[in-house]
């Protein structure tokens, strides 16, 4: 039998194992798709074809051991092994992804790369135990989270959390830095403008869609003061999404119980374990995620190869001590009253305005200018400095994003 855990024994867990620190040396790159029919992106794709597409994929592997996995309404995710730099993981994850792209390609599917399903509903495909309890927690506050669980896709990067200490390369300004420059990732890459073939409004709707969908578990933690800290008091004061084996008919959770209180002693639910914590740290969504590393998941997915930049960009203005200054600097306009990250009206202005909003757009400008300089300095591959160079020119420049492409598509 597992044994049954303290709340002090939680709360050091948490510090332990979130925020492991070390000189930032790797970086990680996960990417979701949303996949469609080739001849027609509004015909449903079943199941079974994409299962069939992806056998070989499963059977033998990815050239580079990237990790293939399925997200609830169908989308595909590639996650890269950690690599020690990011021209080495790009080039190992392209290389995956063309593979995944070909063996798609031969059951007549493709990967589209936008943040949100821009034509269907589609209807979660997936049924295990654990999306069956997030589908019928979310349906208690509207629709939100099945947007999220069924077509939401997006570019998480991945990197060292940082040293002990305050200075820039430490995990404290690190954790600040990921936050302040998060509504810059969100605005110059927001690619989710549709929904069931329509404009939202919004060039980020899958930002809107997380920041909306539960709070308690996508808002971002309080930056100031100990990362460590304010993460636990996070994590043991969200609500249970669900309990692991809780009864034969699914994984439920009592209503508004959160781990603290599971913690202090929930009538009629069985005393939480260790592996209870950990699992119940997988059910939070922050933009940030500590989880011994950083976890960037603010980014919506991208066309073709053009995962790479938002990729770029977060690992060296984090990276980089010349380009982090510089992103520390252009994102001061965005913290009000003394705060030294932004607040939630900067975020739902990024997803809602993209670099059009006249402060985010300078200082993503600001950001690509630094991201430039750094990679130039530092001898990045040629083709890394010129796709980040392209999508400067052919985006931040003009103060657009990708969503604004297929708004005028569809426009026309």
């Amino acid at each position: 039998m597992a044994t049954a855990l303290k709340e002090d024994d939680a709360q050091a867990h948490v510090h332990g194992v979130c925020f492991k620190t070390g000189p930032p040396a790797r970086v990680g790159i996960e990417l979701e798709w949303i996949v469609h029919d080739g001849a027609d992106a509004r015909r449903a794709v079943a199941p079974e074809r994409l299962d069939q597409a992806l056998a070989p994929l499963k059977a033998q592997g990815l050239p580079f051991g990237s990790r293939l996995t399925r997200e609830p309404g169908g989308q595909v995710e590639l996650s890269s092994p950690p690599a020690t730099s990011l021209a080495e993981c790009a080039q190992d994850l392209r290389a995956d992804t063309a593979a995944l792209e070909q063996a798609l390609a031969a059951s007549g599917l493709v990967l589209v790369g936008h943040g949100l399903e821009p034509y269907q509903n589609p209807p979660r495909v997936v049924d295990h135990p654990r999306y069956r309890a997030m589908e019928a927690y979310f349906d208690r506050d509207g629709s939100w989270g099945r947007m999220m669980m069924r077509g939401t896709a997006s570019v998480q990067v991945n990197l060292d959390a940082g040293e002990e200490g305050n200075g820039r390369g430490g995990y404290r300004s690190r954790w600040e830095l990921t936050h302040r420059i998060g509504p810059i990732l969100v605005a110059a890459f927001a690619n989710s403008p549709l929904w069931q073939g329509k404009p939202t409004g919004w060039r980020s709707t899958r930002q809107l869609v997380w920041a909306r969908m539960d709070p308690g578990r996508t808002r971002p933690p309080e930056a100031d003061g100990d990362p460590r800290a304010a993460w636990a008091c996070y994590a043991l004061d969200a609500p249970l999404l669900c309990v692991r084996g809780s009864s034969a008919d699914g994984w439920t959770a009592p209503e508004g119980l959160t781990f603290r209180s599971w913690l202090r002693g929930a009538p009629g639910v069985r005393p939480p374990t260790l592996e209870d914590l950990d699992y119940h740290l997988t059910t939070l969504f922050p933009p940030v995620r500590p989880r011994g590393w950083l976890e960037l998941r603010m980014i919506d997915a991208q066309c073709g190869d053009d995962w790479v930049v938002p990729a770029a960009m977060a690992a060296t203005l984090l990276d980089d001590p010349v380009a982090a200054e510089a992103a520390w600097e252009a994102t001061e306009p965005l913290c009000a009253n003394g705060s030294v990250v932004p607040t939630d009206a900067v975020w739902s202005r990024a997803a809602r305005l993209g670099p059009a909003d006249p402060v985010l757009g300078k200082a993503v400008r600001a950001c690509f200018a630094a991201t430039e300089n750094a990679l130039s300095d530092n001898g990045a591959p040629g083709s890394l400095r010129a796709a980040v160079a392209e999508f400067t020119r052919r985006y931040a420049e003009r103060g657009r994003c990708p969503a604004d492409d297929l708004l005028e598509r569809t426009s026309r």
